[in-house]
């Protein structure tokens, strides 16, 4: 009977405070009002919400540079990231008690004593109304309204102006003080306040206005921050009345001296401190990547589009993107600053950002599938253009990666390596042997222009030294058009198609996609790299050789740790074997040809970058290619190490041939590029094909 009574009372008294019943409170006993106990109103631990009892992680992710350490952005709806209470000043941990709940560490969730002095304060009028409101209650009513878990009408319910409120979040409070220790209370209470400014959490307002940890934090600075939670919309001194804020850090350290937890002189030399701001913001997204890496920007731009597809994050885009920025994660990337500076050095020796042509790279790992950097002769942002320049001197289109607008670019006879791969898959083997002439018209269908022969595909080498007999080793390292057509045609189209799918060739383009689906086995241009195609794309499939054949889905994190310090499973490399070793060694062995390396069986004779092998100094295999009209130009080159690809093109303008003469300044790029990124690393060689796969017969060498 008293504990129903008692229930009854403490609401009636509780809405006499909010609506100013003062008859209802007036009738209940003085005792009730000076200090019994309350804990019989708490509802039980196991039907507190969810948010309460396993409060969500409701933090910013930060996206660091491969030594973990660089920081390239962040991602939140919330400028907020927990921290321990260990990781506050203690000064800090008073002033906020002293600000918001001087008498916390003497109740159990409910001031009883607060709650007469606000309905007698409310009653006699005249000033601002007195809630009532403790710091566990505070954080009860923060974490419920807060809770992305929960509808926009519970989260709104957490915030009504309300009797029945306020008795609710009274309960919760008991209960809380019940079930976790005044410390962890402090604690999550400072991790999810809001101290104005974007500013969440006490980490995030330490950096915010003073650029430090909260662990650093001085008295004078302390005290303001503590001041904010008050009123953080208008007091808050960046954006809002600097005065009142000092007035309110004034009154908190005022309440620290009357709690006896500050000396008043130390109290009165905080008092007189300059308002000693410095802010700083947190970078959000990728447009918020530090000036003067624009690079990082494109990285961090595939990094979200990748995010987006691991269905570890979520069901939908939404839902990954909301745990992005709400998860607490913790990313390292794959990129690696160093390599990433290097590479966009050698970019912009290409072509500079002033140029409507792209030079777009990137640099692989084998094995691994991680992306060390990527780069581009442009700058990330939505800054206007030239008129008709959809991607030119700004973008946020993904000129390296691909996706959305951007289809890729032409990359000439590097696919003539899926081609090759094919063959040497249905048996043939590298001396394969064939007197290329200048032109060859094929079996297979055309519609039109320069290559048609009366209805049939006809393509010609681009020069006569290209024509006579070759094989695989001499027709890759020349490029010769029409030996790769004879063996094309020889394999079929369909299995060059598949080969260039199965090493992550995406055809992004409608066109591509439709022949690749529809008509692969008539796609006899294909072996000339007609299809769109992306840096990305080409250096890993590339990088599949130099894996000898393992396949590692493209990667740009090393990397991903929960708040809880736990590993996600989606950081980690995904690879799979997608081609015998002999078939990879033996398509390396060729690839060895055009970049002036020779063959481990001595076949290589004359090549279209033979300057790269003596420049770098040590084993590399590669490809060059060249679209019709010499409309696109295309390096790529890789040793057991690392893989990096480069296009030269115009994304906005096809047709806007770059000239062949651009080729020679992508080698040398690409080049150096591999040296520095190879710097103090041991030169290690590919390792051999055997004779099987090299040679129709054992120990044969016939050919030339």
């Amino acid at each position: 009977m008293f504990r129903a009574y008692l229930n009854k009372g403490f609401t009636v008294l509780v809405a006499g405070v909010l609506a100013g019943l003062a008859l209802a409170v007036a009738a209940l006993p003085a005792a009730l009002v000076y200090g019994i106990s309350f804990g019989g109103l708490a509802v039980p631990w196991a039907e507190l919400p969810a948010s309460l009892r396993t409060p969500p992680s409701v933090q910013r992710s930060n996206l660091y540079a491969g030594d973990g350490v660089t920081l390239i952005t962040s991602f939140y709806e919330e400028d907020r990231v927990d921290v321990p209470l260990s990781g506050v000043a203690p000064v800090m941990r008073q002033a906020i008690v002293a600000a918001e709940d001087a008498r916390f560490y003497q109740h159990r969730g409910v001031d009883a004593r607060g709650v007469a002095r606000a309905f007698t304060a409310n009653q006699r009028g005249g000033g601002a109304r007195q809630g009532a409101s403790t710091l566990t209650m505070q954080y009860v009513r923060n974490a419920l309204a807060g809770d992305p878990r929960r509808t926009a009408e519970e989260r709104a319910r957490a915030t009504e102006i309300t009797a029945g409120r306020k008795v609710r979040e009274m309960r919760y409070a008991l209960a809380l003080e019940r079930g976790l220790s005044k410390e962890q209370i402090l604690g999550r209470y400072l991790n999810i306040a809001y101290f104005g400014a974007g500013a969440y959490g006490i980490s995030a307002a330490s950096k915010r206005y003073f650029s430090k940890s909260p662990a650093d934090l001085t008295l004078a600075q302390a005290a303001l921050l503590a001041g904010l939670v008050r009123s953080p919309a208008t007091d808050d001194p960046i954006n809002g009345d600097a005065g009142a804020a000092l007035t309110r850090r004034s009154y908190v350290l005022e309440r620290l001296v009357e709690t006896g937890q500050v000396p008043p002189a130390d109290a009165e030399r905080a008092r007189v401190e300059p308002l000693d701001l410095r802010p700083s913001a947190t970078p959000n997204d990728c447009t918020g990547v530090a000036e003067g890496h624009s690079d990082w920007a494109f990285f961090c731009d595939w990094f979200t589009r990748w995010w987006d597809t691991q269905p570890a994050f979520g069901a939908s885009v939404d839902e990954r993107r909301h745990l992005l920025r709400r998860g607490g994660y913790r990313i390292v990337a794959s990129l690696d600053p160093a390599i990433q500076a290097a590479l966009q050095a050698e970019v912009l020796e290409v072509y500079g950002t002033d140029e409507p042509r792209v030079a777009p790279t990137v640099v692989v790992q084998p094995g691994t599938g991680r992306v060390l950097a990527m780069a581009v002769n442009r700058s990330y942002g939505v800054a206007a253009n030239p008129a008709g320049q959809r991607n030119y001197p700004n973008t946020v289109n993904q000129l390296v990666a691909g996706g959305g607008s951007i289809a890729g670019y032409q990359a000439g006879s590097t696919f003539k390596l899926f081609t090759m791969l094919a063959a040497l898959e249905s048996g043939l083997p590298l001396d394969t042997g064939y007197d290329a002439p200048a032109r060859l018209v094929t079996r297979f269908p055309a519609s039109g222009g320069p290559a048609d022969c009366g209805g049939r595909w006809c393509p010609e080498n681009a020069d006569a030294a290209m024509d006579g007999y070759r094989t695989m080793w001499t027709a890759f390292g020349r490029s010769v058009n029409t030996y790769f057509a004879w063996l094309e045609q020889r394999v079929g189209a369909d299995r060059a198609v598949e080969m260039a799918e199965r090493l992550g060739i995406v055809f992004r383009a409608p066109d591509d996609a439709t022949l690749a689906r529809q008509s692969a086995r008539d796609w006899g241009a294909f072996t000339l790299g007609v299809s769109a195609t992306t840096p990305l794309d080409l250096a890993n499939a590339y990088a599949t050789l130099a894996a000898e054949g393992t396949w590692c889905a493209p990667r740009p994190v090393r990397s991903i740790t929960d708040p809880a310090g736990r590993t996600v499973a989606a950081g980690r490399p995904d690879c799979r074997q997608v081609l015998d070793t002999e078939v990879a060694r033996a398509a390396t062995d060729a690839a060895r040809c055009p970049v002036g390396d020779q063959s481990m069986y001595r076949r290589c004779n004359g090549g279209t970058a033979e300057d790269l092998r003596s420049r770098l100094g040590r084993p590399v295999a590669g490809k060059t290619g060249s679209s019709e009209r010499y409309e696109t130009e295309s390096v790529v080159a890789f040793t057991p190490q690392l893989a990096v690809a480069s296009i030269a093109a115009n994304p906005d303008d096809p047709r806007d041939a770059v000239g062949k003469a651009v080729q020679q300044r992508m080698v040398d790029a690409v080049g150096r590029v591999l040296a520095y990124a190879l710097r103090g690393e041991p030169a290690r060689d590919f390792v051999p094909p055997s004779e099987s796969i090299a040679y129709r017969t054992t120990g044969a060498r016939d050919g030339n």
